[in-house]
């Protein structure tokens, strides 16, 4: 599972020290001021059901996104020959998710549903108040209030904004497919599906098919324990009929 301590070498990154502070500043107090409420980054998933939805999805998914917006910076300038303010663009893809944490709540089967809070305010909303009232300059707004671009309140109108966008997008689209994929093998191989699918065990699955088709994706399935062996489905039936039949 991501950690905290992955994270902080990006906010280390951000050379104006007052917008590197405040930054921080929002990662280690993990507190909403709007309402007093704490949160826990390092536990909080990244989406409901979509994508990266396990504990930890958020810091991971949050680590790609800037890791990508990085990258993007990269063709911008190399490519591109164009400027983009890497500050804004790392204080942005670091905290853009960020209260995704407050607006989650985890039902007792390990499913995610809003929270009381998330059920009042999007993600997105609650994000750019929180950062207003810290006093983050209004190029970071920006980008955290556009980087769901048509299905969020505003369209990016700045290169770091379309560039935390397409981070953010393109990761949410891998973990996501790969996800849906994953879980299309296990009902075609098996029959079953299990409730949750980590990101290991999803990679896993498609890596097995790819190396070892259908079969593959059986064994991985059960040696990793997501499914019921053969035998086992086959002697819980046989109890089962014995049971009936004793009745």
């Amino acid at each position: 599972m991501a950690s905290l301590g992955e994270l902080m070498p990006y906010v280390g990154m951000i050379k104006d020290p007052d917008l590197r502070e405040k930054v921080r500043s929002i990662l280690e107090e993990q507190k909403v001021l709007l309402t007093g409420q704490s949160f826990s980054l390092e536990w909080s998933p990244g989406g409901r059901s979509h994508h990266h939805a396990y504990p930890g999805g958020l810091l991971q998914h949050t680590i790609a996104t800037v890791r990508l917006a990085l990258a993007l910076c990269d063709v911008v300038e190399q490519v591109y020959k164009a400027e983009v303010n890497r500050d804004v663009v790392l204080a942005a893809a670091i905290l853009h998710d960020v209260m995704k944490a407050p607006c989650y709540a985890e039902r007792e089967d390990g499913t995610y549903m809003l929270s009381p809070l998330g059920e009042r305010l999007d993600h997105v909303t609650l994000a750019v108040a929180e950062l207003a009232r810290r006093g983050f300059p209004m190029e970071v707004l920006h980008a955290v209030a556009a980087h769901h671009a048509e299905h969020g309140p505003i369209m990016p109108r700045t290169l770091e904004a379309l560039v935390v966008h397409i981070a953010d997008l393109a990761d949410s689209k891998l973990n996501g497919e790969v996800l849906r994929a994953a879980r299309f093998l296990l009902r075609e191989a098996t029959g079953q599906e299990p409730a949750k699918l980590s990101y290991e065990h999803a990679f896993g699955l498609v890596m097995a098919k790819a190396r070892g088709g259908w079969e593959g994706v059986r064994k991985y399935a059960e040696e990793a324990g997501l499914v019921k062996r053969a035998e086992e489905g086959g002697q819980e039936r046989e109890a089962m009929g014995n049971t009936s039949l004793s009745t």
